[in-house]
């Protein structure tokens, strides 16, 4: 959908972008194209689309999937979709707030899915929580997000933030491509990027309760500028010569800061933590 026939569709269905609802409509058809190419679909695939707006998505979506459940908050853009996809028998249409439906209830019986999806800005992050940490998890997402936080997402160690750990630990995080803010309309006052998750069929790293792994974690990025010791101490509540004999128990040095930590060091972090108490 080009950027003349998006403005087209938006004045017929006497429509306009939403800024409470973040949205921003994906115009360019290189970066659409490149969304459904990495998100690898077949005819065997069950495709749950976040925010697909006008449809542009959903169509690319519907020629590769065997079927796509398009899920749409805004009432009015549900009306001006239904019609834009008409005759396309396995789309199906879904108006609710993504973060208020389960994988289960949306895919309904389906074995595995995909998600993919231009995400607003401004709910990224939850979608991404929503999906990894439900009890039926994607097999792969493919989603456009702020670019500087999907280089976030896909950082290294030297570089990582909270919710890299957080991506990281189910999947594995890749920049497919960047997109320009001229691709969307209208325009964000930010560039994106187009990220695919390889979601694990288990994690790269064994924890015994993933709720105290993160924990561990929020609280070694409380304050990420200090030295690990001091930040795990003001993030777990304990006195930092404490948290000094932890990190020396788990083989790190306490002057570290936990953005320098893999994925692996946080483990035994973690561990080290649970052989303390």
């Amino acid at each position: 959908m080009t950027l003349s026939r998006t403005k087209r569709e938006l004045r017929r269905f006497n429509l306009r972008a939403k800024k409470g609802l973040g949205q921003h409509f994906l115009v360019d058809e290189k970066a659409l194209q490149r969304m459904v190419s990495a998100a690898e679909l077949g005819p065997g695939d069950t495709v749950v689309e976040v925010g697909p707006g006008l449809g542009a998505l959903t169509r690319g979506l519907a020629r590769e999937a065997g079927r796509v459940i398009a899920v749409e908050i805004d009432p009015a853009m549900v009306a001006a979709l239904e019609e834009n996809v008409t005759g396309l028998s396995n789309i199906t249409i879904v108006h609710a707030d993504i973060l208020d439906r389960t994988p289960e209830s949306l895919t309904e019986g389906a074995i595995s899915y995909k998600v993919v999806g231009a995400l607003p800005y401004n709910i990224a992050s939850a979608v991404l929580r929503h999906f990894l940490e439900a009890g039926m998890k994607p097999r792969l997402m493919v989603v456009a997000m702020q670019k500087e936080v999907a280089q976030t997402i896909a950082a290294a160690p030297g570089d990582m933030g909270l919710l890299s750990v957080g991506v990281q630990f189910y999947g594995r995080p890749t920049i497919v491509d960047y997109v320009e803010s001229s691709s969307f309309y209208p325009p964000p006052k930010v560039e994106s990027a187009i990220v695919r998750i390889d979601v694990h069929e288990q994690p790269p790293v064994e924890v015994a309760d993933e709720g105290g792994f993160f924990d561990v974690v929020r609280g070694g990025f409380s304050a990420p500028r200090k030295q690990l010791h001091n930040s795990l101490a003001q993030g777990l509540g304990l006195e930092t010569a404490e948290t000094a004999a932890i990190l020396e128990h788990a083989g790190i040095d306490q002057q570290r800061r936990a953005e320098t930590l893999s994925l692996e060091e946080w483990a035994t972090v973690y561990r080290a933590v649970i052989e303390r108490r």
